[in-house]
Protein backbone atom coordinates (compact mmCIF):
# COMPACT_ATOMS: atom_id res chain seq x y z
CA UNK A 1 0.00 0.00 0.00
CA UNK A 2 1.15 3.13 -1.02
CA UNK A 3 -0.06 6.67 -0.78
CA UNK A 4 1.39 9.44 -3.45
CA UNK A 5 0.25 13.17 -4.69
CA UNK A 6 -1.19 12.88 -8.22
CA UNK A 7 1.27 13.98 -10.73
CA UNK A 8 -1.32 16.13 -12.28
CA UNK A 9 -3.55 17.26 -9.94
CA UNK A 10 -7.07 18.82 -10.77
CA UNK A 11 -7.14 20.53 -7.21
CA UNK A 12 -5.07 21.77 -4.90
CA UNK A 13 -4.57 18.99 -3.09
CA UNK A 14 -5.07 15.16 -4.47
CA UNK A 15 -3.85 12.20 -3.65
CA UNK A 16 -3.18 8.57 -5.92
CA UNK A 17 -3.95 5.39 -3.21
CA UNK A 18 -1.56 2.50 -5.32
CA UNK A 19 -3.52 -0.49 -4.40
CA UNK A 20 -1.50 -3.14 -4.16
CA UNK A 21 2.45 -4.08 -5.27
CA UNK A 22 1.87 -6.69 -7.36
CA UNK A 23 0.33 -5.74 -10.54
CA UNK A 24 -3.29 -5.52 -10.99
CA UNK A 25 -5.96 -3.68 -13.26
CA UNK A 26 -8.90 -4.02 -11.24
CA UNK A 27 -10.24 -3.62 -8.04
CA UNK A 28 -11.70 -6.36 -8.50
CA UNK A 29 -8.96 -8.55 -8.20
CA UNK A 30 -8.26 -8.17 -4.68
CA UNK A 31 -9.07 -9.51 -1.83
CA UNK A 32 -10.54 -8.85 0.87
CA UNK A 33 -7.03 -8.41 3.23
CA UNK A 34 -5.61 -6.23 0.32
CA UNK A 35 -9.35 -4.02 0.16
CA UNK A 36 -9.41 -3.45 3.56
CA UNK A 37 -6.03 -1.73 3.57
CA UNK A 38 -7.23 0.83 0.94
CA UNK A 39 -10.02 1.52 3.45
CA UNK A 40 -7.35 2.03 5.82
CA UNK A 41 -5.43 4.27 4.04
CA UNK A 42 -8.15 6.32 3.35
CA UNK A 43 -9.43 6.56 6.72
CA UNK A 44 -6.11 7.64 7.60
CA UNK A 45 -5.42 10.33 4.57
CA UNK A 46 -8.89 11.81 5.55
CA UNK A 47 -8.61 12.46 8.81
CA UNK A 48 -4.87 14.09 8.43
CA UNK A 49 -6.48 17.14 6.22
CA UNK A 50 -9.33 19.21 7.03
CA UNK A 51 -12.19 19.63 4.39
CA UNK A 52 -14.23 17.47 2.05
CA UNK A 53 -12.50 14.46 0.86
CA UNK A 54 -13.82 13.33 -2.57
CA UNK A 55 -12.71 9.84 -3.05
CA UNK A 56 -13.22 7.84 -5.99
CA UNK A 57 -12.42 5.15 -8.83
CA UNK A 58 -11.58 5.41 -12.47
CA UNK A 59 -10.80 2.09 -13.82
CA UNK A 60 -10.32 1.92 -17.99
CA UNK A 61 -9.52 4.49 -20.48
CA UNK A 62 -13.21 4.96 -21.59
CA UNK A 63 -13.85 6.58 -17.86
CA UNK A 64 -10.61 8.25 -17.57
CA UNK A 65 -8.17 6.32 -16.04
CA UNK A 66 -4.64 7.02 -17.04
CA UNK A 67 -3.12 4.21 -15.37
CA UNK A 68 -3.48 1.32 -15.66
CA UNK A 69 -2.55 -0.45 -11.98
CA UNK A 70 -4.91 -0.51 -10.08
CA UNK A 71 -5.34 2.81 -7.85
CA UNK A 72 -7.88 5.09 -6.27
CA UNK A 73 -7.96 8.55 -5.98
CA UNK A 74 -8.96 11.59 -2.54
CA UNK A 75 -9.25 14.93 -4.01
CA UNK A 76 -9.98 17.62 -1.17
CA UNK A 77 -12.85 20.02 -2.30
CA UNK A 78 -12.92 22.13 0.44
CA UNK A 79 -16.73 23.18 0.39
CA UNK A 80 -18.93 20.31 -0.11
CA UNK A 81 -19.17 19.76 -3.75
CA UNK A 82 -22.20 20.85 -5.66
CA UNK A 83 -23.30 16.77 -6.20
CA UNK A 84 -23.71 16.16 -2.90
CA UNK A 85 -25.05 19.48 -1.38
CA UNK A 86 -27.83 18.99 -4.17
CA UNK A 87 -28.77 15.50 -2.54
CA UNK A 88 -31.83 14.42 -0.59
CA UNK A 89 -30.04 12.57 1.90
CA UNK A 90 -30.27 14.43 5.06
CA UNK A 91 -32.80 13.55 7.91
CA UNK A 92 -35.60 13.43 8.80
CA UNK A 93 -36.78 13.56 4.32
CA UNK A 94 -33.35 11.34 3.58
CA UNK A 95 -34.69 9.94 -0.37
CA UNK A 96 -31.69 7.11 0.34
CA UNK A 97 -33.65 6.18 3.58
CA UNK A 98 -36.94 5.57 1.96
CA UNK A 99 -34.77 3.65 -1.26
CA UNK A 100 -32.53 1.64 1.37
CA UNK A 101 -36.24 0.10 3.49
CA UNK A 102 -38.25 -0.27 0.12
CA UNK A 103 -35.59 -3.66 -0.56
CA UNK A 104 -36.18 -2.21 -3.79
CA UNK A 105 -33.65 -3.78 -6.81
CA UNK A 106 -31.27 -5.01 -3.66
CA UNK A 107 -28.35 -7.21 -4.82
CA UNK A 108 -26.59 -8.16 -2.35
CA UNK A 109 -26.24 -7.46 1.39
CA UNK A 110 -23.06 -7.73 3.57
CA UNK A 111 -23.14 -6.39 7.44
CA UNK A 112 -25.87 -4.09 7.14
CA UNK A 113 -24.59 -2.04 3.84
CA UNK A 114 -26.69 -3.30 0.55
CA UNK A 115 -25.97 -2.97 -3.10
CA UNK A 116 -28.89 -1.60 -5.12
CA UNK A 117 -29.13 -0.87 -8.78
CA UNK A 118 -30.07 2.54 -9.20
CA UNK A 119 -33.97 2.87 -10.13
CA UNK A 120 -32.68 6.04 -11.15
CA UNK A 121 -29.73 5.37 -13.00
CA UNK A 122 -28.45 7.29 -15.02
CA UNK A 123 -26.74 4.55 -17.43
CA UNK A 124 -26.98 0.89 -17.26
CA UNK A 125 -26.48 -0.79 -14.55
CA UNK A 126 -25.54 1.93 -12.13
CA UNK A 127 -25.42 0.91 -8.60
CA UNK A 128 -25.34 2.30 -4.81
CA UNK A 129 -23.97 1.13 -2.18
CA UNK A 130 -25.34 2.56 1.13
CA UNK A 131 -26.09 1.28 4.66
CA UNK A 132 -29.27 0.84 6.11
CA UNK A 133 -29.64 3.32 8.75
CA UNK A 134 -28.91 7.05 8.04
CA UNK A 135 -25.60 7.31 8.63
CA UNK A 136 -23.22 10.56 7.64
CA UNK A 137 -19.40 9.14 8.12
CA UNK A 138 -18.58 7.48 5.43
CA UNK A 139 -14.84 7.07 6.28
CA UNK A 140 -16.29 5.44 9.48
CA UNK A 141 -15.91 1.49 10.71
CA UNK A 142 -17.38 0.11 7.70
CA UNK A 143 -15.61 1.46 4.80
CA UNK A 144 -14.09 -1.59 4.24
CA UNK A 145 -17.40 -3.52 3.95
CA UNK A 146 -18.42 -1.25 1.22
CA UNK A 147 -15.52 -1.04 -0.63
CA UNK A 148 -15.34 -5.09 -0.24
CA UNK A 149 -18.47 -4.29 -1.81
CA UNK A 150 -17.43 -2.24 -4.49
CA UNK A 151 -14.86 -5.01 -5.61
CA UNK A 152 -17.73 -7.75 -5.26
CA UNK A 153 -20.02 -5.74 -7.79
CA UNK A 154 -17.09 -4.72 -10.41
CA UNK A 155 -16.64 -8.68 -10.23
CA UNK A 156 -20.35 -9.31 -11.20
CA UNK A 157 -20.34 -6.60 -13.87
CA UNK A 158 -17.21 -8.69 -15.04
CA UNK A 159 -18.46 -11.77 -15.21
CA UNK A 160 -21.94 -10.27 -16.40
CA UNK A 161 -20.48 -8.94 -19.93
CA UNK A 162 -17.61 -11.39 -19.94
CA UNK A 163 -14.54 -9.20 -19.38
CA UNK A 164 -12.87 -5.81 -18.30
CA UNK A 165 -15.89 -2.96 -17.43
CA UNK A 166 -14.96 1.01 -17.52
CA UNK A 167 -16.01 2.29 -14.58
CA UNK A 168 -16.35 5.46 -12.11
CA UNK A 169 -17.14 5.14 -8.40
CA UNK A 170 -17.44 7.68 -6.00
CA UNK A 171 -18.07 8.31 -2.45
CA UNK A 172 -20.46 10.21 -1.20
CA UNK A 173 -20.37 11.58 2.73
CA UNK A 174 -21.65 14.12 5.02
CA UNK A 175 -25.88 13.17 4.61
CA UNK A 176 -26.49 9.55 4.06
CA UNK A 177 -23.05 8.43 3.04
CA UNK A 178 -22.62 5.93 0.04
CA UNK A 179 -20.49 5.02 -2.83
CA UNK A 180 -22.45 5.14 -6.31
CA UNK A 181 -20.91 2.90 -9.22
CA UNK A 182 -21.07 4.02 -13.04
CA UNK A 183 -20.31 1.48 -15.95
CA UNK A 184 -19.16 3.32 -18.44
CA UNK A 185 -20.83 0.96 -20.80
CA UNK A 186 -22.66 3.25 -23.16
CA UNK A 187 -21.63 6.68 -24.46
CA UNK A 188 -23.20 9.97 -23.07
CA UNK A 189 -23.61 12.48 -25.48
CA UNK A 190 -25.49 15.39 -26.71
CA UNK A 191 -29.17 14.64 -24.84
CA UNK A 192 -27.25 13.47 -21.99
CA UNK A 193 -24.86 16.29 -21.46
CA UNK A 194 -26.48 18.89 -22.94
CA UNK A 195 -30.26 18.17 -21.55
CA UNK A 196 -29.50 16.20 -18.59
CA UNK A 197 -31.65 13.70 -19.89
CA UNK A 198 -30.00 10.22 -19.63
CA UNK A 199 -31.12 7.04 -22.06
CA UNK A 200 -30.63 3.88 -19.67
CA UNK A 201 -31.60 0.87 -21.87
CA UNK A 202 -31.58 -1.92 -19.08
CA UNK A 203 -34.53 -1.28 -16.99
CA UNK A 204 -32.80 -1.64 -13.16
CA UNK A 205 -35.07 -4.05 -12.08
CA UNK A 206 -34.02 -6.68 -15.01
CA UNK A 207 -30.22 -5.31 -14.21
CA UNK A 208 -30.88 -6.39 -10.31
CA UNK A 209 -31.86 -9.74 -11.32
CA UNK A 210 -28.93 -10.15 -13.67
CA UNK A 211 -26.21 -9.31 -10.89
CA UNK A 212 -27.91 -11.53 -8.58
CA UNK A 213 -27.09 -14.08 -11.16
CA UNK A 214 -23.66 -13.06 -12.21
CA UNK A 215 -20.75 -14.60 -10.45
Amino acid sequence: MRVVPNLYPALERQEVVISVPRHARSLAELDDAEVALIAEAWRARAAAEPGYVHGLLNEGREAGASLPHSHTQLAWTGEVPPAVAAEHTHAPDCALCDLVTSNQNVIVERDGIVVIANPAGRLPYELLIAPREHDPDGFGARLEVALALLADAIRRLRALVGGPVPLNAWLHTGGHWHFELLPRLTVMAGLELGAGIYVNTVDPAVAADELRDAH
